[in-house]
């Protein structure tokens, strides 16, 4: 291994469904790094710079605009770029850790399998916007459909973004597409049960990590 490639931080992202837990789960990971010692940048998708953050609130606004799945792939995909550009890739290139809530994967499950577009093209826009970036692991967090409408309905009664509010049938889509991901990719996925309490939920993230870690 070469010092430049010993010297750069890590890079993981927690994927999954709308309500799963990935906030929750990203955070408490962040902060268990932190106390180990790791410098940890704590983001999120779309957003994380003031430019994505301004995309996001156009994506995600309940009362705006009905984006098709081509132009919300576009508009993930300038988010995701700033994104990398100006907070990711700089904060790996000084052997920070990034913890993202979210990455590419989500566009592939959400504009790609769900919303019809073609996984060639979403990875095609990632390659232009942000030079193919994969995170070092990816995180899905599974949650049963019935748990997973209890936490939806605790965290946002009866309002949703525009996204979070679709139909049963995009969500389940997303959910079987996250699973094929990960059952196709087994060196940067793994699945983590998130049923029970946050703290249960995150000792399993640690033991997937510490796996992780190991098998490098």
């Amino acid at each position: 291994m070469s010092d430049h490639e010993a010297a750069r931080g890590r890079f993981i992202v927690f994927e999954g469904g709308e309500g799963v837990g990935k906030s929750t789960q990203a955070r408490l990971l962040a902060n268990a790094l932190r106390a180990t010692g790791l410098a940890v940048d704590l983001t999120r998708e779309p957003g994380g710079t003031p430019g994505a953050e301004a995309i996001r609130a156009l994506l995600l606004d309940a009362g705006g605009s009905d984006w098709g799945p081509r132009a919300e792939a576009l508009l993930f995909a300038a988010a995701r770029s700033d994104h990398v550009e100006k907070l990711i890739m700089p904060a790996l290139e000084t052997g920070r850790w990034v913890v993202c809530d979210r990455f590419i994967d989500s566009s592939r499950a959400y504009q790609g399998a769900a919303g019809g577009m073609c996984d060639d093209d979403i990875l095609a826009l990632h390659r232009i916007g942000s030079a193919g970036l994969l995170p070092d692991l990816t995180i899905v967090l599974r949650l049963e459909p019935q748990a997973t409408q209890t936490r939806l309905r605790a965290r946002d009664g009866d309002a949703s973004d525009r996204i979070g509010g679709r139909a049963p049938e995009y969500h389940a889509a997303v959910a079987s597409a996250f699973e094929g991901f990960a059952a196709a990719e087994p060196a940067r996925f793994v699945i983590v049960e998130a049923s029970g309490e946050a703290e249960e939920v995150h000792g399993r993230v640690m033991i997937a990590l510490k796996r992780f870690e190991h098998g490098r």
